[in-house]
Protein backbone atom coordinates (compact mmCIF):
# COMPACT_ATOMS: atom_id res chain seq x y z
CA UNK A 1 0.00 0.00 0.00
CA UNK A 2 1.15 3.33 -0.75
CA UNK A 3 1.41 6.53 1.54
CA UNK A 4 -1.50 7.67 2.68
CA UNK A 5 -0.88 11.75 2.94
CA UNK A 6 -3.07 13.18 5.90
CA UNK A 7 -3.67 16.38 4.06
CA UNK A 8 -5.26 15.34 1.71
CA UNK A 9 -6.77 12.48 3.13
CA UNK A 10 -10.23 11.12 5.56
CA UNK A 11 -11.28 8.75 7.16
CA UNK A 12 -15.07 7.98 6.96
CA UNK A 13 -17.41 5.66 9.31
CA UNK A 14 -20.26 4.09 8.61
CA UNK A 15 -23.23 3.84 10.78
CA UNK A 16 -21.50 2.96 13.47
CA UNK A 17 -24.18 3.26 16.19
CA UNK A 18 -25.50 1.30 18.33
CA UNK A 19 -28.22 -0.83 16.81
CA UNK A 20 -25.96 -1.58 14.51
CA UNK A 21 -22.99 -2.48 15.68
CA UNK A 22 -25.62 -5.03 17.96
CA UNK A 23 -26.57 -6.49 14.88
CA UNK A 24 -25.38 -10.41 14.19
CA UNK A 25 -22.82 -9.79 11.63
CA UNK A 26 -19.76 -11.49 10.09
CA UNK A 27 -16.57 -12.35 9.94
CA UNK A 28 -16.17 -9.69 12.74
CA UNK A 29 -18.63 -8.89 15.35
CA UNK A 30 -19.32 -5.14 15.88
CA UNK A 31 -17.02 -4.36 18.76
CA UNK A 32 -14.71 -5.78 16.57
CA UNK A 33 -15.12 -3.42 14.03
CA UNK A 34 -15.29 -0.61 16.72
CA UNK A 35 -11.90 -1.74 18.50
CA UNK A 36 -10.15 -0.79 14.52
CA UNK A 37 -12.81 2.38 13.85
CA UNK A 38 -11.42 3.86 17.08
CA UNK A 39 -7.37 2.80 16.33
CA UNK A 40 -8.04 4.25 12.90
CA UNK A 41 -9.68 7.05 13.85
CA UNK A 42 -6.98 8.00 16.72
CA UNK A 43 -4.32 7.91 14.30
CA UNK A 44 -6.48 9.81 11.28
CA UNK A 45 -6.92 12.52 14.03
CA UNK A 46 -3.72 12.74 15.71
CA UNK A 47 -2.12 13.14 12.06
CA UNK A 48 -3.78 16.12 11.29
CA UNK A 49 -6.19 14.58 8.65
CA UNK A 50 -10.14 14.37 8.45
CA UNK A 51 -12.65 12.15 10.31
CA UNK A 52 -16.01 11.60 9.21
CA UNK A 53 -18.57 9.69 11.34
CA UNK A 54 -21.91 8.90 9.29
CA UNK A 55 -24.87 7.93 10.70
CA UNK A 56 -28.26 6.91 9.22
CA UNK A 57 -31.59 9.03 10.45
CA UNK A 58 -34.48 7.05 8.35
CA UNK A 59 -37.38 9.44 8.47
CA UNK A 60 -40.70 8.99 10.21
CA UNK A 61 -38.72 6.53 12.52
CA UNK A 62 -36.76 6.92 15.26
CA UNK A 63 -35.28 3.44 16.24
CA UNK A 64 -33.80 2.51 19.83
CA UNK A 65 -30.35 2.78 19.67
CA UNK A 66 -29.62 4.96 16.92
CA UNK A 67 -26.91 7.16 18.94
CA UNK A 68 -23.47 6.66 17.65
CA UNK A 69 -21.21 4.09 19.66
CA UNK A 70 -19.81 6.21 22.24
CA UNK A 71 -16.32 5.29 21.32
CA UNK A 72 -16.41 6.76 17.87
CA UNK A 73 -18.85 9.79 18.64
CA UNK A 74 -16.93 12.91 16.86
CA UNK A 75 -14.79 14.86 18.53
CA UNK A 76 -13.88 18.62 18.00
CA UNK A 77 -12.74 18.98 14.43
CA UNK A 78 -14.75 16.14 13.30
CA UNK A 79 -17.56 16.08 11.27
CA UNK A 80 -21.04 14.19 11.87
CA UNK A 81 -22.92 13.52 8.37
CA UNK A 82 -26.80 12.20 8.49
CA UNK A 83 -27.42 10.44 6.00
CA UNK A 84 -31.26 9.33 5.10
CA UNK A 85 -30.43 6.87 2.48
CA UNK A 86 -28.24 3.79 2.39
CA UNK A 87 -24.93 6.15 0.75
CA UNK A 88 -23.72 8.80 2.82
CA UNK A 89 -22.93 10.90 -0.30
CA UNK A 90 -26.92 11.97 -1.73
CA UNK A 91 -28.57 14.59 0.18
CA UNK A 92 -25.75 15.23 2.99
CA UNK A 93 -23.07 17.53 1.89
CA UNK A 94 -20.30 15.22 2.71
CA UNK A 95 -18.55 15.76 -0.68
CA UNK A 96 -18.80 19.44 -0.55
CA UNK A 97 -17.11 18.87 2.99
CA UNK A 98 -14.58 16.11 1.53
CA UNK A 99 -13.72 18.53 -1.34
CA UNK A 100 -13.78 21.79 0.70
CA UNK A 101 -11.16 20.27 2.92
CA UNK A 102 -8.67 19.38 -0.17
CA UNK A 103 -9.48 15.32 0.34
CA UNK A 104 -8.61 12.92 -2.46
CA UNK A 105 -8.40 9.98 -0.47
CA UNK A 106 -11.00 8.47 1.69
CA UNK A 107 -10.51 5.43 4.07
CA UNK A 108 -13.57 3.79 4.80
CA UNK A 109 -14.79 1.46 7.44
CA UNK A 110 -18.26 0.65 9.26
CA UNK A 111 -21.13 -1.71 9.17
CA UNK A 112 -22.52 -3.02 7.01
CA UNK A 113 -19.99 -3.83 4.38
CA UNK A 114 -22.49 -4.43 1.32
CA UNK A 115 -24.66 -2.08 2.40
CA UNK A 116 -23.71 1.66 3.74
CA UNK A 117 -20.01 1.14 3.06
CA UNK A 118 -20.34 -0.17 -0.46
CA UNK A 119 -23.01 2.58 -1.38
CA UNK A 120 -20.81 5.36 -0.02
CA UNK A 121 -17.70 3.93 -0.84
CA UNK A 122 -19.06 3.51 -4.76
CA UNK A 123 -20.26 6.90 -5.00
CA UNK A 124 -16.74 8.31 -3.64
CA UNK A 125 -15.23 6.78 -6.64
CA UNK A 126 -18.05 8.36 -8.63
CA UNK A 127 -16.74 11.41 -7.29
CA UNK A 128 -13.48 10.92 -8.31
CA UNK A 129 -11.76 10.49 -5.00
CA UNK A 130 -9.29 7.25 -4.55
CA UNK A 131 -10.34 4.43 -1.96
CA UNK A 132 -9.05 2.32 0.84
CA UNK A 133 -11.66 0.36 1.71
CA UNK A 134 -10.00 -1.56 5.41
CA UNK A 135 -11.21 -5.07 5.81
CA UNK A 136 -11.03 -5.75 9.26
CA UNK A 137 -12.75 -2.28 9.80
CA UNK A 138 -16.07 -3.33 8.72
CA UNK A 139 -18.20 -6.45 8.66
CA UNK A 140 -21.11 -7.48 7.20
CA UNK A 141 -24.84 -9.02 7.20
CA UNK A 142 -23.83 -12.04 5.18
CA UNK A 143 -20.38 -13.61 4.51
CA UNK A 144 -20.56 -14.30 0.90
CA UNK A 145 -21.48 -10.48 0.49
CA UNK A 146 -18.93 -8.78 2.92
CA UNK A 147 -16.41 -11.37 0.92
CA UNK A 148 -17.81 -10.39 -2.77
CA UNK A 149 -17.17 -6.59 -1.85
CA UNK A 150 -13.94 -7.10 -0.45
CA UNK A 151 -12.80 -9.22 -3.23
CA UNK A 152 -14.85 -8.62 -6.10
CA UNK A 153 -15.79 -4.81 -6.20
CA UNK A 154 -13.44 -3.02 -3.46
CA UNK A 155 -10.55 -3.80 -5.48
CA UNK A 156 -11.29 -2.53 -9.03
CA UNK A 157 -12.52 0.85 -7.27
CA UNK A 158 -9.08 1.62 -4.93
CA UNK A 159 -7.41 -0.40 -2.27
CA UNK A 160 -8.30 -3.16 0.51
CA UNK A 161 -6.13 -2.70 3.21
CA UNK A 162 -6.33 -3.74 6.83
CA UNK A 163 -5.77 -1.11 9.72
CA UNK A 164 -2.24 -2.28 10.59
CA UNK A 165 -1.52 -1.69 6.66
CA UNK A 166 -3.64 1.85 6.91
CA UNK A 167 -1.93 3.04 10.01
CA UNK A 168 1.76 2.25 8.94
CA UNK A 169 0.55 4.19 5.43
CA UNK A 170 -0.49 7.02 7.29
CA UNK A 171 2.95 6.74 9.65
Amino acid sequence: MTEIDPASSALVLIDLQERIVALPTTPLSGPEVVANAVRLRDAFAEAGAQVVVVEVRRPGREDEGNEVVPEVKPRAGEKLVVKRTIGGFYGTGLHAHLRDAGVRTVVFGGIATEFGVESTLRAAADHGYATVAVSDAMTGLSEISHESALTKIFPRLGTVATTDEVLAALA
